[in-house]
């Protein structure tokens, strides 16, 4: 009787690994089939409490990525190519280094935010790849893909993945770190993702609970272009 309880156990574990697999290799294809189109565009929805935030954005494969952050009533254009990115200021465009420069200099400076954000920025092909591999437990739906992040990849996630900008001041510390992501695909496509994190994040002694639901949408794939003026171009050049 035992051993045909221990034959069972092996049989259910060996069953069940490959689902974790199988579904962790149909997102990453999706999403390397999107990122291996031309051209696509996302529409960015995010929700923490009280605060909202939309963006949008546009990519070209081996070309630019052009975004739109709009965080209550300013919206800000933000051009990126390769690991050069630069930001729409009231001076003209400026890269993160320059922004994080003003402010170290003392001139305070609403750009700071955004700056710290879109250093080392992905895309939405390029993060779907990277969650669905951070999620050991990733398991196909009734609609989708779904499965929880591993505790480093949820830390990473609330700081958006920097350092502060300013090395005088304290790190930021993360606690009880969780997260979770859902994928859709359709036609063999990554065409929706969703990512919640929560934890408390404790900067210069003060704490912040934190409980965000990020929801990306794909559209107009291989029918789009990023939206880059002339001065972003020949700066990034």
């Amino acid at each position: 009787m035992l051993r045909k309880i221990a034959m069972g156990a092996l049989v259910l574990l060996g069953s069940t690994a490959p689902i974790w697999a199988d579904a962790k290799d149909d997102v990453q294809a999706a999403a390397a089939k999107l990122a291996d189109s031309a051209n696509y565009s996302w529409n960015t929805t995010m929700e923490s409490g009280q605060f909202s935030s939309n963006s949008s954005g546009k990519t070209e494969k081996d070309g630019f990525t052009s975004l739109s952050l709009t965080l209550g009533d300013n919206t800000t254009l933000v051009v990126l190519k390769g690991t050069k990115a630069l930001i729409k200021t009231d001076d003209g465009w400026k890269t993160p280094e320059e922004v994080a420069q003003q402010q170290q200099e003392g001139q305070p400076n609403p750009m700071m935010f955004v700056a710290r954000m879109i250093q080392n920025y992905k895309t939405p092909a390029a993060q779907a790849t990277e969650y669905a591999g951070k999620a050991p437990d990733l398991q196909k739906t009734d609609d989708g893909y779904s499965g929880n992040l591993s505790e480093e990849a949820a830390k990473a996630m609330m700081t958006f993945r920097r350092r502060n900008a300013n090395a005088s001041t304290q790190p930021a510390v993360v606690k009880n770190a969780k997260a979770s992501v859902k994928f859709w695909i359709k036609d063999g496509v990554l065409s929706k993702m969703q990512y919640e994190v929560s934890g408390t994040v404790t900067f210069n002694d003060q704490d912040r609970d934190i409980d965000r639901t990020t929801t990306v949408e794909i559209k107009d794939v291989g029918s789009t272009q990023p939206d880059v003026p002339d001065e972003a171009k020949a700066k990034l050049k």
